[in-house]
């Protein structure tokens, strides 16, 4: 049932927000003419890996000079376009593809980059050896989740996925309906970038 909702829903988003899109695929264009998408490795279901879609919000070099670095307040390597993305989720859009092809669900734990480390004060950890790892990849990746509404932006991996454990402990299509609604109201404040406070 949650796959069927997840489709229906998706195709619905896609239709609907094809204005929105079109919007945001001109200013990213007319902002610095690179590339409007850009995709990303992801791990899913099973440990099974995709490509992840969303709309560009960095320089196209963000990650020249550094690697894999996860955006913080005030980034230098973010867009003029990119900020309002990243606040109102709408870089997100894209991912309605995923979630159509079935690679993402609406509700679940955030989609982690495989071989993705966690620095755990002198040491690097892999976030495959970090406790809840293997339950979170028992489910579906979401879009959105308890994690992704309820935890303050910047904290550890390993306290995300206590969020993560609790969703795959305590889901359902109710607590789903609860998160998606939360989320629209998240993206219409345009407050993603300081998410963490209780709603």
């Amino acid at each position: 049932m949650k796959r069927i909702f997840d489709a229906a829903l998706a195709s619905i988003g896609l239709a609907l927000s094809a204005p929105v899109s079109l919007m945001c695929a001109s200013l990213i264009k007319l902002e610095d003419g690179g590339p409007v998408f850009y995709t990303q490795e992801r791990v899913g279901l099973g440990g099974r890996t995709f490509r992840a879609l969303k709309f560009r919000s960095m320089r196209p070099d963000a990650e020249a000079g550094t690697g894999p670095l996860q955006a913080r307040d005030g980034d230098a390597r973010v867009t003029r376009i990119g900020r309002i993305m990243r606040a109102t989720a709408m870089d997100e859009l894209p991912q309605l593809w995923n979630i159509l092809r079935g690679d993402m669900s609406f509700v679940g734990p955030r989609a982690l980059r495989p071989g993705e480390i966690e620095r755990e004060g002198d040491r690097l950890v892999a976030l495959e050896a970090v406790p809840g790892y293997g339950r979170r990849i028992g489910v579906r990746p979401g879009l959105t989740g308890i994690a992704q509404v309820y935890a303050p932006r910047d904290i550890s991996r390993r306290d995300k996925f206590k969020y993560d454990a609790l969703y795959v402990r305590q889901q359902s299509f109710w607590l789903d309906i609860r998160l998606i609604l939360l989320s629209f109201w998240i993206s219409f404040r345009g407050t993603w970038e300081s998410r963490g406070r209780k709603y």
